[in-house]
């Protein structure tokens, strides 16, 4: 069993991401709780994509601003802003994918953890 690395506040980080996903227009929005996986380093994932590089790197930095202000916490590590295709932001306990749509559907991370309970936040918008 995994041991919580950070907080006890995963929860209210996935709710200021999902919100700062939506004020910005991330699409498809969803939630992988991991918890009962038993093999996954994280808690959560939530995931989105966009259609256009610009507006994943806006959305990206939404979420860092948005959690930050909501839940006083920053960022362990933040992946992929050269070249805005895949900009993953490290929570610990909540980890953030923002896709390009192309990539999203090319490497299909919910199929991946197919066993982990999906949440569906916002369906397109």
């Amino acid at each position: 069993m995994r041991v919580r690395h950070q907080s006890d506040n995963a929860e209210q980080i996935v709710a200021a991401v999902v919100e700062a996903m939506d004020s910005v227009k991330g699409k498809e929005i969803v939630t992988l709780d991991l918890r009962e996986t038993g093999t996954a380093v994280t808690d959560y994932f939530v995931i989105c994509h966009a259609n256009t590089k610009v507006q994943v790197e806006a959305i990206a930095d939404k979420v860092v601003d948005l959690v930050r202000e909501k839940t006083n916490a920053k960022p362990y590590h933040i992946e992929g802003k050269d070249n805005t295709e895949w900009i993953l932001i490290d929570f610990v306990d909540v980890v953030v994918h923002i896709f390009l749509q192309s990539a999203r559907s090319y490497y299909q991370i919910e199929a991946l953890w197919a066993d982990a309970e999906r949440i569906v936040n916002k369906e397109n918008n």
